[in-house]
């Protein structure tokens, strides 16, 4: 079976070595593959627990040699010449694996590997090798180098393993062993040239089999010379020049930043030379990183989803007498939030436990402790050093479709269940009332407000105060501008028509139909509010007027508010001017206007006014705080009634739908606070794009790789709905005050703000806007392509409308925010903008590729990543599991790239590709895998391994089959 996908060829064959999903867990393509799969499934040990070994045994040698670790050269390039193949007849198919000897414990780390040169016994290998900045390497430090002649390229499978040097595990066959060198590292560096050549022999010591030589390369100068300066067995060859290495070294000084560094653990990287257009080397490093927000912000969720749902059960509670039907009700959803309370509290303790975990596997997708960390979740990073262009940064996150993999998509995803919910409560009987889900949400939005407004203008009432008794008029005038803007707040969140409709619903469901007033305070209502038509409900016969009932209580309850704040002002305003009054008249005057005592007596200059001050405000400000108890009251028990009929029907599923809902919701904002943590990252020292990031804000383009067949189906659902949601995120900027730089989660289910802490040099060069703490907002967009041999399946005898319909609805939200970027950005960014930009004309060529329907057209894929890239937005990547399709995906992008951004040569495009997705290049043999004994290959699969596959194949065709005669049969049926 071949992998074909974006129009290209077959890439890889996949071979047939355990199951088949065994396989593909295993593999990736994505350039760091291996390190990658490595950190998966911890299935060998890692680069960086085989330095701490080894680092544990030889601290003494840091004394003895006095030689750090970061000044120690670790980089070189093998190549080798007239070697002996062991059958005179045979082209060999060489590969060079590395291994490093710790003088200490004189144990074999298994550390990497070169690519394989076919057909040539003069190998040139243009892969190098890197040693990350911490591996203890020091100048008695051995490395060995062992040749292999590979019989096999699709069992040329390198993993990394610490064996002692003197095991000899079994010999098996894919790859014959020809000969192996050692030397130390101080031999290296006191080499005529830092060039050594040495002698290889085989196991016994004795023959000779050709030469290897060894070169230092010191990361950070290699040279720009042409390439016609390659050899011409070179120029053959399949891979561009490639330096790996399994930790950042130098990429930016900006990446030592606090709050980057809190953000990303365990990178990868690797390192290329391609040769340009003009015939110059161009450098590209690449770097994988995981993420500790996959867990961070999960946790910060799942904390507030506790708090909010707590405040809820408890706010049903305080509902008050309800007739028993309603209170049945009432009790049962409260017994079922409970549950749900407590099963959201499991999980984040068990989420507690994972302190240092910044990376979910996707073998771990269906464990239910892990269902809100989002899978793979990567950041993957292109840096390109063109010869004559300006360095550029290519960023895209790369993760697992947002989906509820533990809930499972028996019944298909978000998209579908919450319409056939909506569907149904709107049919619902009698015994419920049906509010939308806009009706709901703005319940939820005017709770909120409550709860945040409440306390703040109970607050700046008394300081209110406190400036009437210190007869402070700036002071004063200072308070009543805080009081007066949260208090119109506060008013006008009671303006919508919902909280009389749900007042009316709450009257009907007390016992008798009797609502119990509340004494209004004590304020003049003259003057009544016009009585607004109530609106008209879906069952008119589920909330009858009652007679008894008044309409224009809540409207004279409501005004009271505004009513008392009024009085304040007037007051305010009056002792003021009476102040300034006396101040004009001059401190000699015997007499005031207010009957003041005489200016002489001096205890009474400085009591009795500011006393007369605090007494004439203490009883207004009594009056409005009763008033707003009053519709806080009434308000908080209409609006919980609402929310309770969400719960009241089809409880169960009620409940489920927001748990899948939260699962998907968590994994795709983990997602967006990493990709906007980093792009802020990048771009600190943009204006341009810190103006946009505060006067128009951030699109975030999501790109599927999932089809439209099977299970796939209910992801893309689940997605969808997901990224959807992240339309209610908005991003704040605040300066950091302490160690602690991860980003703070607060809102609530409609409406979250996440705090993103910078440095405070950092801080102080943003624009006075976001400063200021104004609100960033995102548009988050998704287009999905189906890619694999299921979207064929999904294309000729199935049903692709719903990628087709996600497509179309994100082109118009694309729209949208290009209509938004083209009127608020200023005149002159927009004239510069456009002239590096042809933005029309490629949301017009995408729109033309979304309306033609055409089989798997992967050019909306890299139109819409385009345009995204152009309006400096931040990228995703997603597929099932972030794994094969992804890699695929994102290797095609950086080649295409290279080739249209930075001039990559034309023949070496697919060389390019060939090296990005190479898995040969870093890992290591298993502990059966003797560098000396015999050949080398992964483990033959018995019987049992094929089973699967097999079983794939004939289902696969059977269902062919079973599709062609079933439309045959009612092709007859109806003729």
């Amino acid at each position: 079976m071949t992998l074909r996908t974006f129009g290209l060829p077959a890439f890889r064959r996949f071979p047939m070595s355990h199951s088949w999903n065994s396989f593909l867990e295993k593999k990736t393509m994505r350039s760091v593959a291996s390190a990658h799969n490595m950190r998966m499934y911890r299935t060998v040990p890692s680069m960086t627990s085989c330095s701490r070994k080894a680092g544990s045994s030889i601290k003494k040698l840091r004394h003895i040699e006095g030689l750090s670790l970061t000044c120690m050269p670790r980089s070189f390039t093998p190549s080798c010449r007239d070697l002996v193949a062991p059958v005179s007849d045979r082209k060999l198919n060489t590969v060079v694996q590395i291994s490093v000897i710790h003088p200490v414990e004189q144990t074999l780390t298994r550390y990497s590997s070169t690519e394989i040169v076919e057909g040539t016994k003069d190998p040139v290998f243009l892969t190098g090798v890197t040693f990350p900045s911490d591996y203890p390497i020091y100048e008695e430090t051995r490395i060995k180098l062992t040749v292999y002649d590979v019989k096999d390229k699709s069992h040329n499978t390198i993993r990394t393993s610490v064996l002692p040097e003197h095991k000899d595990p079994p010999p098996e066959v894919a790859r014959s062993f020809l000969g192996c060198a050692s030397f130390k590292v101080e031999e290296l560096l006191k080499s005529k040239e830092q060039v050594l050549a040495l002698s290889l022999r085989t196991s016994d010591g004795g023959k000779v089999v050709g030469t290897i030589e060894v070169s230092l390369v010191k990361m950070g100068e290699i040279e720009d010379g042409d390439t016609d300066h390659i050899t011409t067995d070179v120029q053959g060859q399949k891979c561009a020049l490639v330096y790996e290495s399994t930790a950042p070294e130098s990429l930016s000084g900006k990446e030592n930043l606090p709050f980057m560094n809190a953000v990303l653990r365990n990178p990868v990287c690797k390192l290329y030379r391609f040769p340009t257009s003009d015939n110059k080397w161009m450098r590209i490093r690449e770097q994988m990183s995981e993420s500790i927000l996959s867990f961070h912000i999960p946790k910060e969720l799942i904390s507030l989803h506790i708090k909010e749902d707590l405040c809820r059960n408890q706010e049903l509670k305080e509902l008050g007498d309800l007739s028993p039907h309603w209170d049945n009700l009432r009790k049962n959803v409260l017994s079922h939030c409970d549950q749900m309370v407590t099963m959201y509290q499991d999980i984040l303790t068990e989420l507690s436990k994972e302190t240092e975990s910044s990376f979910k596997s996707s073998s771990s997708k269906g464990e239910k402790t892990l269902e809100f960390v989002p899978i793979n979740l990567h950041l993957q990073r292109m840096q390109v050093h063109s010869p004559h262009l300006k360095d550029a940064l290519y960023d895209v996150i790369t993760v697992g479709a947002p989906a509820a993999h533990y809930q499972g998509f028996k019944n298909g995803g978000l998209r579908k269940l919450l319409h056939r919910f909506e569907t149904e409560r709107r049919n619902t009987g009698y015994q419920f009332i049906y509010y939308s889900p806009e009706n709901t949400a703005k319940a939820r939005e005017v709770l909120s407000s409550i709860n945040q407004l409440q306390p703040l203008i109970a607050t700046h009432a008394d300081l209110l105060l406190n400036s009437a008794s210190q007869r402070s008029p700036d002071s004063l005038k200072s308070s009543l501008k805080l009081l007066s803007e949260k208090t119109e707040l506060f008013v006008h969140a009671f303006k919508d028509q919902l909280v009389r409709s749900a007042l009316l619903a709450l009257y009907t469901a007390r016992p008798g139909g009797i609502l119990k007033k509340t004494p209004s305070p004590k304020v003049s209502t003259e003057e009544k509010s016009t009585q607004q038509d109530t609106p008209q409900l879906r069952r008119q016969d589920s909330i009858p007027h009652h007679s008894d009932y008044d309409d224009e209580e809540w409207d004279r309850v409501w005004a009271n508010m505004g009513k008392s704040l009024n009085c304040i002002i007037a007051k305010v305003d009056k002792l003021i001017e009476r102040d300034s009054h006396n101040n004009e008249e001059g401190a000699g005057s015997s007499n005031s206007k207010d009957g003041e005592e005489d200016p002489t007596m001096e205890d009474s200059i400085t009591s009795l006014p500011r006393e007369d001050w605090y007494e004439q405000l203490h009883p207004l400000i009594l009056t409005l705080k009763e008033c707003m108890g009053e519709v806080v009251s009434r308000a908080k028990q209409s609006l919980t009634f609402v929310l309770l009929q969400e719960l009241a029907y089809s409880l169960p599923q009620c409940l489920m739908l927001t748990l899948r809902r939260d699962i998907v919701f968590s994994q795709a904002l983990a997602g967006l606070v990493c990709g906007f943590i980093i792009k802020l990252h990048t771009s600190l020292h943009d204006p341009g794009f810190l103006q946009q990031l505060h006067t128009v804000g951030l699109i975030v383009q999501y790109e599927g790789l999932l089809s439209t067949y099977s299970d796939e189906i209910g992801m893309l659902e689940d997605m969808a709905v997901g990224i959807s949601d992240l339309r209610k995120v908005a991003f704040k900027i605040t300066e950091a005050t302490s160690n602690d730089v991860l980003p703070v989660l607060t809102g609530r289910r409609e409406h979250y703000v996440v705090e993103v802490k910078l440095p405070a040099t950092v801080f102080e060069s943003l624009p006075l806007q976001i400063k200021e703490g104004q609100l960033l907002h995102v548009y988050p967009v998704l287009f999905n392509v189906g890619i694999n041999e299921q979207q064929t399946l999904a294309e000729r005898f199935g049903d692709v409308s719903l990628q087709e319909s996600i497509n179309q609805e994100n082109f118009e939200l694309v729209q949208e925010y290009y209509s938004i970027f083209m009127e608020k950005m200023p005149p002159d960014y927009i004239s510069h903008f456009q002239e590096q930009n042809d933005l029309k004309g490629l949301l017009d060529n995408l729109h033309h590729n979304i309306q033609a329907k055409k089989r798997k057209n992967v050019e909306i894929m890299w139109l819409a990543a385009t345009i995204c890239r152009k309006l400096n937005g931040i990228r995703f990547t997603c597929c099932k599991s972030a794994k094969d399709r992804t890699s695929m995906s994102v290797t095609l992008e950086q080649c295409s790239i290279l080739r249209d951004e930075h001039q990559l040569h034309k023949d070496f495009f697919i060389r390019a590709l060939d090296c990005m997705r190479s898995r040969q290049m870093q890992g290591a043999l298993t502990e059966s895998d003797d560098p000396e004994t015999g050949c080398l290959t992964d483990n033959k699969p018995t019987s049992r391994h094929f089973y699967p596959v097999a079983l794939l194949l004939v289902s696969s065709h059977l269902l062919v089959v079973w599709l062609i005669l079933s439309l045959a049969l009612l092709l007859a049926k109806y003729q």
